[in-house]
């Protein structure tokens, strides 16, 4: 596929030409990454990092934030076209370039649908996919090659789940859901009661909750609980090797990057990001709008709107405090010791005066 900047501009027009661009016929045949574009790829910069660099690409042609001006002394060798939101842009003329196939609705043959179990309008169900029985499936679902439904799942419409995924009994899942491989939800948490010396498994009857327009990573593991609900809000997304244990509750919006654990019935609230490698304890309450940084240990309640780093977690501006004078601590401990042996001998000097 081919397309003019003028054509481009024609169909979104939140997109302008930057002031005293003359190029408008430049022929776009692709889309690339700022580094790896060429003279007839587009590209996006949207942040200080990549808008500095402005002049050193190699694309025909750059979205860029509506605010920015480029250095005037500085000759440019793109189109340089504004608009509020570069990657959201960018990514919508991406959409022309690389249009999502249409789903076929089919079921294969080798599939296995329990009873009272039927797909909706539009759904397709691909090989060796195995349904249980008393299944809610969506209009326009997409299940793929290898995924296994248990009991009493309901699957919302336009919802894709790939291949390789296990959905527990009873698990339910929202509208429009990506569910990525490998990913299991509804799996027995971590319950056992101790009973003379021994670790007693408990039947676990809870399930799994996901709202409407959710992502979840490949290779997740989300738990059902012994009793109750573990539930994510609307529009959550999950990023690869995510961990969330029995009755965790997450509310609406919230982003949670990869490697993240979560202990049990933690509430987690609106709008929150959770880091790559957090570790948050169970039974905490996690406020609306909070931040948690990379790596941190989460061991008590955080107020909403915070910013929180380090382990055990503190205040973002704490921890930056704490990392900066870590690697200078050996030097101190020298220091310590020397101003201790200097104190001795003015000690011990004032003791022979005395």
């Amino acid at each position: 596929m081919k397309l003019c900047i003028n054509e481009i501009i024609k169909i979104f027009p939140e997109i302008i030409p930057a002031p005293g661009t003359k190029d408008q016929g430049l022929e776009i045949s692709g889309l690339s990454s700022f580094d790896d574009a060429g003279p007839h790829d587009l590209t996006f910069a949207c942040d200080s990092l990549y808008l500095a660099r402005i002049n050193n690409t190699k694309a025909g042609a750059v979205v860029v934030p509506d605010s920015f001006s480029p250095d005037p002394l500085v000759s440019l060798n793109c189109v340089l076209l504004k608009t509020v939101n570069p990657k959201l842009s960018f990514f919508k003329i991406l959409e022309l370039f690389y249009p999502e196939k249409p789903l076929v609705p089919h079921i294969h043959a080798s599939a296995i649908l329990g009873n009272n179990s039927m797909p909706g309008k539009g759904t397709r169900v691909e090989a060796n996919a195995v349904i249980g029985d008393n299944v809610i499936i969506g209009s326009h679902v997409h299940i793929m090659a290898n995924v296994t439904i248990a009991d009493g799942c309901a699957i919302g419409d336009y919802t894709v789940i790939k291949p390789n995924v296990t959905l527990m009994e009873g698990t339910t899942l929202g509208h429009h859901v990506i569910v990525h491989p490998g990913s299991v939800i509804g799996s027995d948490g971590y319950g056992f009661a101790q009973n003379e010396g021994s670790h007693e498994k408990l039947i676990h009857t809870g399930y799994v909750k996901i709202g409407n327009h959710g992502e979840i990573g490949a290779c997740n593991t989300i738990d059902r609980g012994t009793l109750g609900v573990t539930s994510l809000g609307n529009g959550v997304k999950t990023d690869n090797l995510v961990h969330i244990a029995h009755n965790v509750k997450i509310g609406d919006n919230t982003l949670v990057v990869a490697q993240v654990g979560i202990a049990g019935s933690t509430c987690i609230g609106k709008n929150v990001i959770i880091a790559g490698k957090a570790g948050i304890s169970g039974h905490l309450t996690i406020g609306d709008s909070v931040i948690v940084g990379p790596s941190a240990g989460v061991s008590k309640d955080v107020p909403e709107n915070e910013i929180v780093s380090g382990i055990p977690h503190m205040p973002h501006k704490n921890w930056l405090k704490v990392s900066n004078i870590i690697p200078r601590l050996p030097d101190m401990r020298k220091k310590m010791f020397s101003f201790e042996k200097r104190l001795k001998n003015l000690e011990s000097k004032s003791e022979l005066m005395e």
